[in-house]
């Protein structure tokens, strides 16, 4: 680090660099495109997501894992977002 000499009021100063406190920001992750299911242990509050590429491959983990565990199917994600399908939509 690169100090100027002291000043009158006996501080330092910095060359063109600036001090960063604290933590720096972290933005939140975004999800990869697929099908997600979330497995958990039988009466756990939080789990293990898991990704797979098709409905059919996530539709054969969920059976997989069904006796032993609970499992959510979270459904399809593409650009970081939930897709709807249209069909399951009700109008009111």
């Amino acid at each position: 680090m690169h100090l100027a000499p002291r000043t009158k009021n006996r501080t330092f100063r910095l060359l063109n660099k600036q001090i960063i406190m604290g933590r720096p920001p972290t933005l939140p992750l975004k999800k990869k495109d697929g099908w997600y299911l979330e497995i958990r242990n039988k009466g756990a509050k939080s789990g293990t997501v898991l990704i797979r590429d098709t409905e059919d491959a996530m539709q054969l983990a969920g059976r997989l894992y069904q006796n032993t565990k609970d499992v959510i199917l979270l459904g399809e994600h593409w650009n970081g977002k939930r897709v709807d399908d249209p069909k399951k939509k009700k109008k009111a």
